[in-house]
């Protein structure tokens, strides 16, 4: 990556109908930063992230992700070349159990996109295969909860789910979407925990609310408002931005 960038886009707009919901948007990351993004609600930063993604195709302007402009494909290419995020409404699979949720995520990225679901099943005694996905569930503090379904999780354990499915991947590129929403301050420091072992090790992009927790994890933050990145920097002096404060500090 000559500029060091590893997700680049420019010019970004995304439209539904006559409301502008991404307004020309410029953001890059280099490879191995941590970045929150933060805003009011109705900013625009949900669906950034889901043009960054993939889930929307922007009217205008281009992403790139290892100079590689990658704006028209699926998330499902995304996933494939290093992108994975995760989502403010936990996406589980409810009725498989914990260590079947983790140990397909493992065998999508061995196999590919597209598979037979009996050739799932029938792999899973592969030991290479039950020994990832048990160091993972271990490292995610979910070991002794491998055989309980998903749906029967907490909202806490329920993320720690989701966010060992997305590291059993390996990815470049995490992205998070308000993982903190809904948690209670012990699990939120138990999130925390997990998220700073990425930490220059991986890419990250978080969408949060919660800023005194944001600030302890990213290098950087971003401030949406109305569609717009209006000030981008360190956290101490994007907080203290002239047009931050004047466009909705008080919200917090």
């Amino acid at each position: 990556m000559k500029n060091g960038y590893i997700i680049e886009a420019v010019g970004l707009t995304k439209k539904f109908g006559d409301f502008i919901a991404v307004n020309h948007v410029n953001f890059a990351v280099n490879e191995n930063e941590a970045i929150g993004i933060i805003g009011p609600n109705g900013a625009g930063k949900t669906t950034f992230m889901n043009i960054l993604t993939g889930f929307y195709i922007p009217e205008e302007g281009h992403i790139y992700f290892k100079q590689k402009d990658i704006t028209k494909l699926s998330p499902q290419r995304r996933v494939a070349m290093g992108i994975v995020r995760t989502f403010q409404l936990v996406h589980v699979f409810d009725n498989l159990s914990v260590f079947y949720n983790v140990a397909l995520s493992c065998y999508r990225k061995l196999e590919g996109k597209t598979f037979p679901l009996n050739s799932f099943f029938s792999k899973l005694d592969n030991k290479n295969i039950k020994d990832k996905v048990d160091n993972t569930l271990d490292i995610f503090g979910l070991l002794g909860k491998e055989d309980q379904l998903a749906g029967s999780l907490p909202l806490g354990s329920k993320k720690k789910l989701e966010l060992a499915m997305a590291n059993i991947i390996d990815p470049d590129v995490l992205m998070f979407d308000e993982p903190f929403s809904g948690l209670g301050d012990q699990e939120i420091d138990e999130i925390s925990s997990i998220l700073k072992t990425y930490l220059h090790k991986k890419t990250i992009i978080m969408i949060e609310h919660k800023i005194t927790k944001l600030t302890k994890i990213v290098d950087k933050i971003a401030v949406m408002c109305d569609g717009k990145i209006i000030a981008f920097g360190s956290s101490e002096e994007t907080l203290k931005h002239p047009e931050v404060r004047k466009s909705y500090w008080k919200v917090w």
